[in-house]
């Protein structure tokens, strides 16, 4: 990893402003700087991006018309550049997550409108995607009229031992784990968190015994053991991602966590901060170490560069990523760059190294 000094990235965005689509940038380590800003696909939406292990193809989220699906681009790994393969739509809102798995033989997504669930297989000979081939739908609803009148899916990603896929669901406060069979999901258990909090995304500790649940709606995190034998949880701990005091409107954001597993870290959306949090590796609890400002408003995701000593976050209503120094020890963040501009930034992802 020391031989390279500048990584490219990838930001999905909103196309309802000035977006064109999909972007690339470039992060020079050496000079802790991120530059070289530019349209790297054309699509319409593409707020969710995934790319495979080898670096070979990125999967977005696409809305084409009045439908939506999953588009596949191949990666020059050199460039940045990205050609499209090809896309799988079907009628009605596109989805708002995507995962691929490390043997890049499925695609899953998560429908935040339909309430669904989608999985796709990849065409091993050129990357691109076969037509969906199981789709779940979520039923039920939750105590917030506003948010919670019908399941909404917000997160479908793979386990560690990727031998299921969870699938997190706002609407309905609820994770559930599939087995993938034959590319097809089956239902293997479910967990209900607290009435209303609105679970949005889920990180899992390097460890496989721990996960790390944002909730949008209570702007907590849940900390949970996870049981690999059946892919069941059990809740451990809620801890507030924001301070008592702060009495405005936020909505919990992206969360993720270090690949050392000492350290989490939650974004919120209106007090517009990234909180940092420590992991008791014992017990799996979360202790609150700070807050630093994301320097914009709204920040939707961010992401650890592949050398995990900078933290890049995407300010979705401002349209600007923002550039800070990690401390590895610490697990604080040193705000270093924030005018990058780009429209509507939702995810931002690295190539892996």
């Amino acid at each position: 990893m020391s031989h390279n000094r500048t990584f490219i990235g990838y930001v999905g965005t909103y196309t309802k402003g000035e977006s064109k689509g999909i972007y690339s940038f470039t992060l020079d380590t050496e000079n802790a700087k991120l530059s070289n800003v530019k349209v790297a696909a054309n699509l319409e939406n593409p707020t969710y991006l995934t790319i495979s292990k080898d670096n070979q193809y990125l999967y977005s989220v696409a809305k084409e018309g009045e439908s939506g699906g999953a588009a596949a681009f191949t990666i020059n790994s050199k460039t940045g550049e990205l050609t499209k393969l090809n896309s799988q739509v079907s009628k009605g809102a596109p989805p708002c997550h995507i995962s691929v798995d490390s043997e890049k033989s499925i695609v899953v997504t998560a429908n935040y409108h339909k309430g669904t669930v989608e999985s796709f297989q990849i065409n091993k000979e050129n990357g691109s995607l076969n037509p969906v081939l199981s789709t779940i739908q979520h039923e039920g609803s939750g105590p917030n009229k506003e948010r919670q009148e019908k399941p909404h899916t917000h997160f479908a990603g793979f386990t560690p031992d990727e031998n299921y896929v969870i699938a997190v669901d706002l609407g309905i406060d609820k994770l559930f784990t599939y087995e993938i069979r034959n590319g097809e999901l089956k239902e293997k258990n479910s967990l209900s968190v607290k009435p209303g909090s609105g679970p949005r995304h889920i990180a899992f500790h390097p460890n496989g015994k721990y996960a790390y649940v944002m909730t949008e709606l209570s702007s907590e995190v849940i900390a949970l053991a996870y049981h690999e034998e059946d892919g069941s949880f059990t809740e451990l701990q809620y801890i507030s991602t924001i301070p008592e005091d702060f009495s405005e409107n936020n909505q919990g954001s992206a969360i993720h966590i270090s690949s050392d597993g000492r350290f989490v870290y939650a974004g919120n959306r209106g007090h517009d901060s990234i909180a940092v949090f420590n992991v008791n590796q014992d017990t799996g609890e979360l202790s609150f170490v700070e807050h630093t400002s994301t320097e914009g408003s709204w920040p939707r995701d961010f992401v650890l560069d592949p050398t995990e000593k900078f933290v890049i976050a995407s300010n979705q209503e401002s349209g600007n990523l923002v550039l800070f120094l990690r401390d590895e020890s610490t697990g604080k963040l040193k705000l270093l760059q924030s005018d990058v501009k780009v429209p509507d930034p939702v995810c931002v992802k690295f190539l892996h190294v």
